[in-house]
């Protein structure tokens, strides 16, 4: 039964990347399930309600069954009603994309943003996906708030990002990734430029919990044009002040409740 759940999950996460669908041979071939397996899975999943086939073509693909859970639960968690205030005042002070992630376990995963002046908070298809901890601003920022021994683990665990699936400065090595880390845990938040995308800044600040353990990190992130590293040092004590604030209120999250 283990071996059944495992696969049905491996279907589900591989056809968030295909939002178009997959045909039942291309899938069984990339996740290597033989073709009858794959369809008994897919079969069964259609009966659940969180994939259907198309018609047209015969591809599997996602039902919006997946995102309404998810929204359903971030809603109830209560982290919609902590966060959004807070990162609507710093989108519109800084004129850029603020995140939102959460430590869950060993991943780090966003969870909600706010761009710039819009009022209220938004979700988006990357919202639920895990942080590359060596090639982003958040990662560096949480990372910083561990001890080297936790954080050297973590960068293993995880592996380092290519760079040219990031940006060009993107850590080749986990010594380029701990420089990093080094600079958010001497000044209190962390600060990259074009290592996560081409052309992309951004920086972070963790928020921690009374018993100082991390909740999660808010992130600004712009074009590198206007985010300048000058910005960003100047942004440094908002931010924090920002962090700090989430901090103060997560208790009034049951999803902020259940990381200490």
């Amino acid at each position: 039964m283990s071996a059944v759940i495992e696969r049905s999950l491996q279907v589900l996460e591989h056809l968030v990347s295909h939002p178009h669908g997959r045909p039942l041979s291309a899938l069984a071939a990339d996740l290597g399930i033989p073709l009858s397996a794959s369809h008994r899975l897919l079969s069964e999943l259609v009966r659940c309600g969180y994939v259907r086939q198309n018609e047209r073509d015969g591809h599997y693909l996602l039902t919006i069954k997946l995102v309404s859970l998810g929204l359903t639960f971030l809603s109830n968690s209560g982290i919609v009603d902590v966060a959004q205030p807070l990162l609507d005042e710093l989108a519109q002070t800084s004129g850029e994309l603020v995140r939102l992630a959460v430590v869950d376990g060993d991943d780090l995963t966003f969870v909600a943003k706010s761009q710039g002046a819009t009022h209220g908070l938004r979700y988006d298809p990357d919202m639920g996906l895990s942080v590359t901890l060596s090639c982003s601003a958040a990662g560096h920022a949480w990372l910083s708030t561990l001890s080297e021994d936790q954080a050297l683990s973590l960068i293993a665990k995880q592996g380092l990002g290519a760079p040219e699936r990031f940006g060009p400065r993107a850590p080749t090595s986990i010594k380029e990734v701990m420089d990093y880390v080094a600079a958010a845990r001497l000044q209190g938040f962390s600060m990259i430029d074009e290592v996560f995308a081409p052309g992309m800044t951004a920086m972070a600040a963790p928020v921690v919990g009374t018993d100082g353990h991390t909740l999660g990190v808010i992130t600004i992130a712009g074009p590198a044009v206007r985010l300048t590293p000058e910005r960003m040092r100047t942004l440094g004590p908002v931010i924090q002040a920002t962090a700090q604030q989430v901090s103060r209120a997560s208790g009034a999250s049951a999803l902020f409740k259940r990381q200490t």
